[in-house]
């Protein structure tokens, strides 16, 4: 079964972490999160991930009683943000479940794993 994964953090908490770490921390975390995908990757769980570009960059689209509106930034104004993404592919939700729950930033911010509905 196939698993979207969303990324989440606290966009405030992200730039203050991102401020305060020393180049030492940052490259800690950078290679926490290689190793994770090394990992993921090597088991081919893992289809397809990336990072997004703060939900500043955001354009909204929607269409309403058939006007075009369009929204730069987010739809609704949240504290948690989706940093990122990764597409898995496991046998069960307990399986999803475990890839999630060891990727670094489960550590301070939040996995939501979501099965994509089977065409």
């Amino acid at each position: 079964m196939k698993y979207m994964m969303l990324i989440c953090v606290d966009g405030a908490e992200r730039r203050q972490q991102v401020e305060r770490r020393s180049p030492e921390e940052a490259a800690e975390t950078m290679r926490r999160i290689g190793a994770w995908l090394a990992d993921v990757d090597g088991r081919g769980v893992r289809l397809h991930g990336g990072e997004l570009q703060p939900v500043s960059s955001a354009t909204t689209v929607r269409l309403r009683d058939g006007q075009l509106l369009v929204t730069d930034g987010p739809f609704a104004e949240t504290k948690e943000q989706i940093a990122g993404y990764d597409v898995i592919e496991c046998a069960n939700l307990d399986e999803a479940i475990e890839v999630a729950s060891r990727h670094p930033v489960a550590q301070w911010g939040s996995i939501e794993v979501r099965p994509l509905v089977d065409d």
